[in-house]
């Protein structure tokens, strides 16, 4: 018997608006006293008529568009009814049978994957206001916190396409990229701006691939995932789980709701699952229908670069590695930054002498070392040593045209990587111009091979015992004088350079 997963996701969003869905109190709850930011509309006061966020509309389309989906020329909103605490009205102003968005597709990297690359079904994306949030305290009780309540939401729903825990957190990686990459959310997990349930249920297939019985068995659905680990986690333990039922002989029966207890790592039964039914749904009343065509038709104006096509430009464009380009790309910032470095290197790169027909190879091996020079400083370097400040690329000082720079003195050696290293602190802590910096500190590389041949023949002179060594086989001590060399020349001599003139003098058996 071969089990085959069928995972499903629903993922909340929260947009990045400056007030709530249908009312104008501020989104911004970080830091806002409880229960401040909330007026009788958010509150559920009677009488009160709920105005819809013209910016959440459009974000909501922003999003649908960037997923594949068609735009509904027609959309409205309905009544989600349900009681709970967090839910002052009694039921929730959602979207039910005409969403902003459906019937789209996402493909997706998937790395070290079965399958490298996934793609999934976007059954629906659809606007809807957020709950308020219940705080427990630690005498049992649960507070109500309604900052929150009416927080402007886009729930994506996907068809049960993911075959692995991985692919399902690889999906959410890359929505969290899209919507940052659109500015309609931080979609900071931890913060919750992107919470996640998923679906999970097993299949039987037989040896030749085919579905063995029902396609579809009742499903599990794990509730308020807050973490790519935990989504990562909790699915790979339910399946597991399931698999032992099915093992038995006794597969789940209803579809029921779990939530993942990360202590325990495990997911514990909450409760069986509703149905639409319970829900009753109907139109809500007071807001009118939303006519969409004329924004739909704005909107993909002005949709920006998606990530995937700007790691493939980064690849073709740019000659980036593809694992390198990945990493540029999952900040919107650095990629951005990286960007506006090879823009400028590109003026650098065309005053270079021409080549003809017969250095075309030559010339595209001097790109990609270009390439692999730029993306060894940004991902290792730069990034190293901002982490080391606490600090990121949208508030450092360096510019990316002074980051350019720092790229082009290194690759003409006129600085090697420890002293270009010290070069970019420098610039970190006071914003300096790298040719400054170099010079006021005296760290270019040694222009006067003279100097460098006097520094090698003090360094021979200095160490008798494994110069005579050397000259007796030991080679490894290459190494050795190469360290020698540069500590006395303060790190300015070049180290290929120090490396050939180094073997030509200890070679030389007539200068002992």
């Amino acid at each position: 018997m071969i089990l085959e997963p069928v995972i499903g996701l629903e993922i909340h969003v929260q947009l990045k608006t400056k007030t709530k869905m249908f009312c104008g109190c501020s989104t911004h709850e970080a830091g806002a006293e409880p229960n401040t930011n909330v007026c009788p509309i958010c509150m559920g006061h009677p009488g009160t008529l709920p105005v819809p966020n013209a910016e959440a509309v459009r974000m909501g389309v922003l999003l649908g568009l960037a997923l594949g989906c068609r735009i509904a020329p027609r959309s409205k909103f309905d009544r989600k009814h349900y009681f709970y605490p967090d839910l002052p009205k009694g039921y929730q102003i959602s979207q039910f049978d005409l969403p902003v968005a459906e019937h789209g597709t996402l493909a997706f990297d998937v790395p070290g994957g079965e399958r490298p690359q996934a793609e999934v079904s976007i059954e629906r994306a659809h606007l809807e206001e957020d709950a308020a949030k219940n705080v427990h305290d630690g005498s049992g009780k649960t507070l109500v916190d309604f900052n929150r309540a009416g927080t402007p939401l886009v729930e994506t729903v996907t068809g049960p396409d993911f075959r692995s825990p991985q692919e399902a957190k690889a999906f959410l990686q890359e929505l969290r990229l899209i919507a940052r990459t659109l500015g309609i959310s931080d979609a900071d997990m931890e913060k919750g701006h992107l919470r996640c349930d998923a679906n999970v249920s097993l299949r039987q297939r037989d040896e030749s691939g085919r579905i063995v019985g029902k396609e579809f068995h009742p499903k599990t659905e794990i509730k308020n995932l807050n973490s790519f680990r935990h989504v990562e986690r909790a699915l790979t333990y339910e399946l597991q789980r399931q698999t032992k039922l099915w093992e038995a002989g006794t597969p789940p029966e209803v579809s029921t709701t779990r939530g993942w207890n990360d202590v325990k790592q495990v997911t514990e039964e909450q409760r069986t699952k509703e149905g639409m039914a319970d829900y009753r749904y109907f139109p809500e009343p007071d807001i009118p229908a939303l006519e969409l065509a004329d924004l739909a038709e704005d909107v993909r104006r002005h949709l920006p670069e998606l990530p995937a096509a700007k790691r493939r430009r980064f690849v073709e464009e740019y000659h980036l590695k593809a694992g390198d380009a990945r990493q540029l790309v999952d900040e919107p910032a650095l990629a951005d930054f990286t960007e506006r470095v090879f823009s400028e290197l590109e003026a650098w790169l065309n005053a270079l002498p021409e080549l003809d027909g017969a250095q075309e190879e030559q010339w595209e091996a001097e790109r990609k070392k270009l390439a692999r020079l730029v993306s060894t400083w940004i991902l290792t370097k730069l990034l190293g040593a901002l982490a080391e400040r606490k600090s990121d690329v949208r508030i450092m000082k360096v510019t990316p045209e002074n980051f350019a720079e720092l790229i082009t003195l290194v690759a003409t050696k006129r600085l090697n990587a420890a002293k270009g290293l010290e070069v970019l602190n420098a610039m970190l802590d006071d914003g300096g111009d790298p040719t400054h910096v170099m010079e006021d500190k005296r760290l270019g590389t040694m222009d006067d091979v003279s100097a460098l041949a006097d520094a090698i023949d003090r360094v021979i002179a200095q160490n008798p015992a494994e110069t005579a060594r050397y000259r007796a086989g030991d080679k490894k001590l290459l190494a050795f004088f190469i360290g020698q060399v540069m500590k006395a020349t303060e790190g300015a001599a070049d180290p290929a350079e120090t490396r050939n003139l180094l073997a030509v003098k200890l070679d030389d058996v007539g200068a002992a």
